[in-house]
């Protein structure tokens, strides 16, 4: 079955040699081939600002430089971000990002007297993050705490499930095999639209 699949790539450096660029390059090859439809939201290249007041996030208007990445992500059934981790959690751009995207009107709606509704029910989500450290110090030393906060209190508080994570460790001393293998791992997500 064919799915509409959102990359949101969240690495603010726009160098080509990223592996968190790579690696977002590879999941949309491999769901492509497979005959997925990929929109791929390149954050480094998108003027995203920051919200600033309760006010701002509630009712304020999106600003346009978001709205094609917006649709993307409202259209898609589903949804991957590529990102790496600094200071134990996602870079402040895609942050920035999520917090216009999952705002009212867009990923959930307020209710009188009852929980908000989730507007995002019905997609789906793989999380890949690149880090420094060994990915089991991170998943089990410190609990994925950064990613745990993205997928329950972001992903989650607005319908999204499932969500998987990948979690790629070690990042500076991978050889050219490994990092290979990270790819084509990627590439079969991708065509598995996992």
């Amino acid at each position: 079955m064919s799915r509409r699949i959102a990359i949101i790539l969240g690495h603010p450096d726009p160098a080509p040699e990223r592996l968190c660029r790579a690696l977002a390059a590879a999941y949309a090859d491999g769901a492509r081939k497979a005959g997925h439809t990929v929109t791929l939201i390149d954050l480094a290249g998108i003027e995203v600002p920051f919200l600033r007041s309760q006010a701002e996030f509630e009712t304020g208007p999106l600003p346009e430089s978001l709205a094609t990445a917006r649709d993307a992500v409202v259209a898609a059934d589903h949804l991957v971000l590529v990102f790496p981790l600094w200071l134990g959690t996602m870079p402040a751009l895609l942050k920035a990002f999520l917090e216009h995207v999952a705002r009212p009107g867009i990923a959930f709606r307020y209710r009188d007297k009852a929980s908000p509704e989730m507007l995002f029910t019905g997609k789906s989500a793989r999380i890949v993050v690149t880090m420094g450290m060994p990915a089991f110090v991170f998943r089990w030393f410190f609990l994925a705490h950064g990613v745990s906060v993205l997928k329950r209190s972001i992903l989650g508080f607005v319908g999204v499930a499932p969500i998987r994570t990948t979690y790629l460790g070690n990042i500076g001393a991978a050889t050219p095999a490994r990092r290979a293998g990270w790819l084509a791992t990627l590439a079969g997500l991708g065509k598995d639209a996992a």
